[in-house]
């Protein structure tokens, strides 16, 4: 099944960027299909590896925050190649 993730990582600190940085590199450095604009992540792929890349890189991020937010979207399908036609 696949699905397309929409991740927006808020470190509630002053030192924010590097626990940011470190995180959307990890994403970027893995097989599936990522997209960053400035405000959000999408991770897009097939449910188990995106889900099972999300929990590792979830926690070591949290690891490195003192306090954060992440807010997450799942849509049950591959939105990658997605036009808007209007």
């Amino acid at each position: 099944m696949k699905i397309s993730v929409e991740l927006t990582l808020t470190p509630l600190q002053n030192d924010f960027e590097p626990a940011i940085i470190h995180f959307i590199k990890k994403l970027r450095s893995s097989n599936l299909k990522v997209l960053e604009n400035p405000l959000s992540t999408q991770v897009y792929g097939d449910y188990d590896e995106v889900m099972q890349l999300l929990n590792a890189e979830i926690k070591e991020t949290f690891q490195l925050i003192d306090k954060g937010l992440l807010y997450m979207k799942i849509v049950k399908s591959d939105r990658y190649d997605y036009e808007p036609h209007f």
